[in-house]
Formats: structure tokens, sequence, C-alpha cells
């Protein structure tokens, strides 16, 4: 009995525990973007709505075992709440399938410093649909984040001058461009619409998650059968059991994600989780240096080290922004 006592303690200290999340939460986006890019990455890979309808797979029977062991509660599929959220999960599908294309084309780094831009799409949509404002502060963090943005693009098109790289061309870069602008566009969409939609339904954290994902599946997998190729040939190689394994990996990251960021706001604050994500920006575009063949050269350091101070002063700008709300 007292050595299950010791062991609950220990449970809880490390439930409890701040530092620790932040390294799960930190762990878990670096984990999970790194293993999208191994798979988009992969020779002759095209089948990014299989890669995504098995991620959504993957983390929909998580949270069916997560509340059967009592560790996770969430409202049953229903007609009238199916109804409500479907239209989110359409904006989800674009969003998750513009990040994996963008993902396919562009290196690690400047995909999480474009990532950025989205932030200003979302406080400028905020503005518009909830009657919110941008203080100088903020203006400033959106300033950095456009100027990160077109150093990062520069340093991409040095590298790939400077350096013969196999199967890479401006023409491609450019594809990947168009990718991201897209990805950008539908993530801002789907956070606003979704944040409307999560009042009119009343969603709490794991109905947001369990909705997303079993009803974003069946429309993935007729995507996937109307536009890619499912032929033998093409399985076998976007299939293999590596493949399947990193996809997999990716599903569990992907509730990792969730889990982790409620973890943290809960034994943090809003505003160390704030803080978090913007520190966060620099491990990740560092994965991507060190895992993948990402250009290194002074433009593309020079961009991350300015996505991150852009994240920081945003996070900042946020932080004060709420300090008169709590006061009152």
């Amino acid at each position: 009995m007292s050595e299950l006592k010791v062991d609950t303690g220990a449970f809880s200290h490390i439930a409890n525990s701040g530092p620790i999340s932040i390294l799960a939460y930190c762990a878990s986006s670096i984990l999970m973007t790194v293993t999208n890019k191994f798979v988009v990455n992969g020779k002759d890979f095209n089948m990014n709505f299989v890669m995504l309808s098995v991620q959504a797979l993957v983390c929909t029977l998580a949270l069916v075992v997560l509340k059967a062991l009592g560790y996770a509660k969430f409202r049953p599929l229903n007609k009238t709440d199916t109804k409500n959220w479907f239209p989110i999960s359409i904006l989800l599908v674009l969003m998750i399938y513009t990040s994996s294309k963008a993902l396919q084309y562009l290196a690690v780094p400047i995909y999480t410093i474009f990532k950025n831009l989205t932030i200003i799409l979302i406080a400028y949509g905020e503005v518009l649909f909830f009657g919110g404002k941008v203080t100088a502060m903020e203006l400033s963090a959106f300033f950095l984040m456009v100027f990160s943005s077109v150093v990062a693009t520069y340093g991409d098109k040095q590298a790939l001058s400077s350096k013969a790289i196999e199967g890479v061309s401006t023409s491609v870069l450019n594809v990947g461009y168009v990718w991201m602008f897209a990805n950008c566009i539908s993530s801002a969409l789907f956070v606003l619409i979704m944040r409307k939609r999560i009042k009119l339904t009343n969603f709490k954290d794991y109905d947001t998650m369990f909705y997303n994902n079993i009803l974003a599946l069946p429309i993935m997998l007729v995507c996937s059968f109307m536009v890619e190729d499912w032929s033998a040939q093409n399985l076998s190689v976007n299939l293999s059991q590596e493949m399947l394994t990193v996809m997999v990996i990716s599903g569990l990251t992907s509730v990792g994600i969730s889990y982790c960021s409620g973890w943290c706001v809960r034994v943090t604050s809003s505003t160390t989780y704030s803080m978090v994500g913007a520190l966060n920006k620099l491990p990740i575009a560092l994965s991507g240096l060190i895992f993948f063949d990402a250009p290194k050269n002074f433009l593309s350091f020079f961009s991350i080290f300015l996505g991150f101070l852009a994240g920081i002063v945003y996070a900042v700008a946020k932080q004060k922004k709420q300090q008169p709300q709590v006061k009152a």
C-alpha cells in the first residue's frame, strides 16, 4: 500500500509540474512536425489524404480508448451536432491538407516562419467578426512576421541558386508558397468560424477533438478516392510499413498536442502557454535544419531569429492587452 501511495504522489507531482508540461507540449509539437515532414518528404509520395485519414482514425480510436478508461469525456455522435459541426470539419480538411502540401514543398523552417502569417489574419478577423482591436505592439509583431517571411523566401532561393538540390526548382518553391498562403487563409477561417460554432454548440475540448476527427475522416477518404492513385503499385510505394508506422505516430502526437496544450494552460497560465508557443517556433525550425536538408545560410538563420522574435513580441502584446481586462 505504501508503494502505491508513493507512485500516486509521484504521478500527481508530474501532472501538476509546469516545466514538465511545457517540455511535453514542445516535444509533441516537434515530433508531429518532423513525422509529417518525413512522410510527405518520401520519394514519389502522393497520397496526402490517406496520410491525414490515418491520423484522424488513430486520433479517434485513441479518444474512444481514453473515454473507455475514464480519462476523457465527450458527446456521442448525434444528428444535431453533426449538422452544426460539419462545415467546421470541411474547413479542417482544407487546413490540414494545405498544410501537408506546403510541408511537402517547403523546408520545415520556412513552413514554420510562414505559419506566423496566420496570426495576422486571425487578429484582423477578430476585429471584423468580434469587435476586437489591434494595438501598436501587435502591429510591430506583425511587421516582424512579414519581414521574417520575406527574408526566409530570399534565403530559400539563395540556397537554391548556390547549391544544386536534387528535384527542387524555383517553380517547385513557388508551388510551396501558394500552398502555404492557402493554408494561412484556411487556418484563419477554421479558427475564427470554429470559435463562433463552439459558442453555438457549447462544445468542450474533447467534444471538439472527437467531432473534428470523426467527421473529417469520411471527407478525406472520399477526396482520396476521387483525386489520388489507388493502384496497387502506387499503394506499395505510399503505404509501406515504415510509412504507416510514421503516420500512426503522427496521429498519436496529434492527441498528445491537444492534451499537452490543455495540460500546459492548466498548470501554468494562458500567458505562459502563449510564450511557450512563441518560443517553440525556434526548436521546430531548428529540427528542420537537423533532420532535413533545409537551407543553411545567413538569411535562413536570420529569418528564424526574426520569426522567433515576432512570436515573443506578439505574446507580450497579448499579455499587455489582457491586463486591463483582468484588473476590471
